[in-house]
């Protein structure tokens, strides 16, 4: 690990208990700074109105931390849209932001449009599909933009537990990211949950960055916050753990696959090949042999939100 890497670990790595809410609040009320808390949602029912109902209660009722919630819906079938919004949040359609610009599917899609349709001066992205879910993992990301004025972005850290096998949750982070990072950006090998979902920044560090619309979206803005602002801007803040629901083998790999390919292009623009990933399933006639799928990979990346004349003009206003 780089020196720099271990001296960043100890200044740059906290506990939310590190920061009781009330000094967060004191904080926000003294800076004068507004907080947006964002959740994509793709057919989270079962999940998506508690950690909802858990961050109005304690964030926005109990005490003045969070100015808006909202839940960012990418077509969902079933009830996700009607349980958010009876749980407190301002429900909006994907489709329904920037309608200009044609909506591909993507979870990078929704966080790069959710800028569109919230205000706060810190956004603070969470996954909608946590049980058991802590405010911790909102007031903990959000609490070193409060109270350090030189941090840009924050990443939560967690234990991700597989059944009953504790830290095996990461699959994709060990496996892919972990070792892309380390051998290409040796400057964040002290991330520990590089892939996670649940961060925040600062607006005007978000607005600056290319969003890519698919799985690759976490480590492309990590990447990208590195080149932007640097190091020292950076944090992780460990929240304890995340329970959630775990993909399939063969997800991961078309996630495997996006991430990578989201390292690629931060690597070597310009010699580039339309990507796909093939992958093999038993198929169900007499024979029952191996057939092949083949999925496109996630390339396509999203300009920074500043570039577009919609923001623009709705930020002036």
């Amino acid at each position: 690990m780089l020196e720099e890497v271990e001296r960043w670990l100890s200044r740059r790595s906290w506990s939310a208990s590190d920061r009781p809410l009330d000094q967060l609040v004191a904080a926000r009320a003294r800076r004068r700074t507004t907080v947006s808390v964002v959740l994509p949602a793709l057919n989270e029912e079962s999940t998506v109105g508690e950690i909802v109902t858990v961050i109005r209660r304690e964030l926005m009722e109990a005490v003045p931390l969070v100015d808006e919630l909202v839940v960012v819906d990418s077509g969902s079938t079933d009830r996700t849209a009607e349980v958010a919004a009876a749980a407190g949040a301002r429900v909006v359609h994907r489709d329904a932001i920037l309608p200009r610009i044609p909506a591909v599917p993507g979870k990078g899609e929704v966080l790069w449009r959710s800028l569109m349709v919230t205000s706060g001066d810190i956004v603070c992205f969470v996954d909608a599909d946590l049980r058991e879910f802590s405010a911790d993992f909102v007031s903990g990301v959000v609490g070193p933009l409060l109270t350090e004025p030189e941090v840009q972005f924050v990443k939560a850290v967690y234990d991700r537990p597989l059944g009953d096998a504790a830290g095996q949750g990461g699959r994709v982070t060990e496996l892919v990211a972990r070792p892309l990072l380390n051998l290409h950006w040796p400057q964040l090998a002290g991330f520990v949950q590089p892939l996670g979902g649940e961060y925040a920044a600062r607006r005007s560090l978000l607005e600056r960055l290319p969003f890519p619309v698919g799985y690759g979206v976490e480590l492309g803005l990590l990447v990208d916050s590195l080149h932007t602002v640097g190091l020292d801007a950076l944090a992780q803040v460990d929240v304890g753990s995340r329970l959630h629901r775990h993909q399939d083998g063969q997800a991961l790999g078309r996630m495997a696959a996006a991430i990578y390919r989201t390292a690629q292009l931060r690597l070597s623009r310009g010699h580039l090949i339309r990507p796909s990933l093939t992958q093999f399933e038993r198929g169900a006639g007499a024979k029952g042999g191996f057939e092949p799928r083949t999925y496109a990979v996630d390339t396509q990346e999203r300009p920074p939100m500043r570039e577009i004349g919609e923001y623009a003009a709705r930020r002036a206003a």
